[in-house]
């Protein structure tokens, strides 16, 4: 008896042991993925990557900062955290405005390439958010797109409002397309009229998967299921929860894809899934040769043209 007992001891000790390390590792992947980053928000050396990728982005954000044509604002969101963007008037009389969502880990300087187009070719009204967790707003969880859905509405009625526009479109890359996704499967007011997404993912289950496989070696199973259990627990969401490609069935309004054909870290294969998912209206582009938030990169003139064309046709 003394012996079946130590065997079953030792079982329970031994389950007990690998059940503490597997939601240790759990808890070590959600801190790793979604706590804020730890180093302080400069935009004097964002701004330098910037000059470095887009100079004529620069020279323009530097000509507004000189007028004093850039200005920010902030708001508080449904769960108390303030919320910070960045804003410049297009033409006067303007009545379309364009809310731009920056990515995973990034900030509105790394969407100014965007804001050229818009207000510059466009002369598009522009208001660029801070998202949750990410520069100048508050929060120390981010929220890959779901949470910040919420927050996105809310932006776009705060443009309309400051604005005074009838026609508002929404485009984010990576996460900020995460964004756009997620929130165009929510009810948006009649002036919310299109969408562009450019590179984003089908849902934070896929992304994480992927990059468990990739960055880890690890297998979906049993991490995945956990984290996100945790993750439902901790912040109020779980991966399967967060899906672009559900939100994206429901959406009737415009929208326009974009992926590079080289993306390693959004894989390309997620575009056609989420390409079929959406109902009509619709367009896509994959941007040849491009990687991960790429493709204004390589192909400025081509991107210019094919959100130009999309928006004369989506809001016609």
């Amino acid at each position: 008896m003394n012996r079946i007992t130590g065997i079953i001891l030792w079982l329970f000790a031994l389950t007990l042991l690998s059940l503490t390390l597997l939601v240790g590792t759990c808890l070590y992947f959600l801190s790793y993925a979604l706590d804020r980053e730890s180093d302080e928000y400069s935009p004097e050396r964002e701004l330098i990557v910037m000059q470095q990728r887009h100079p004529h982005a620069a020279l323009w954000l530097d000509s507004l900062q000189r007028s004093g044509a850039l200005r920010d604002t902030m708001i508080v969101n449904e769960r108390g955290l303030r919320l910070h963007a960045w804003y410049v008037a297009g033409k006067q009389g303007s009545t379309r405005t364009a809310v731009l969502l920056h990515g995973y880990k990034s900030n509105p300087i790394h969407m100014l390439h965007i804001g050229f187009l818009y207000h510059q070719v466009l002369g598009y009204n522009i208001l660029l958010p801070d998202q949750e967790a990410h520069a100048q707003s508050e929060g120390e969880t981010i929220g890959m797109g779901w949470p910040d859905r919420l927050n996105a509405l809310q932006w776009a009625r705060v443009a309309h409002d400051r604005f005074l526009c009838d026609t508002l479109v929404v485009h984010g890359i990576s996460m900020g397309a995460a964004t756009v996704m997620n929130l165009s499967g929510e009810p948006t007011p009649d002036y919310v009229r299109a969408f562009v997404e450019d590179c984003g993912y089908t849902s934070v289950w896929d992304e994480f998967e992927g990059e468990l496989r990739a960055r880890f070696g690890l297998p979906a199973f049993p991490l995945l299921p956990l984290a996100s259990w945790l993750c439902g627990l901790r912040h109020g969401w779980s991966f399967d929860e967060a899906n672009s490609l559900e939100q994206v069935r429901r959406c009737v309004k415009p929208m326009l894809f974009i992926h590079g054909s080289e993306d390693d870290f959004v894989p390309t294969h997620m575009l056609r899934p989420l390409y079929d998912a959406k109902p009509a209206p619709k367009a896509m582009w994959l941007a040849p040769g491009s990687g991960h938030a790429r493709a204004y990169d390589d192909h400025p003139e081509e991107y210019t043209r094919r959100v130009a064309r999309f928006l004369d046709d989506a809001l016609q």
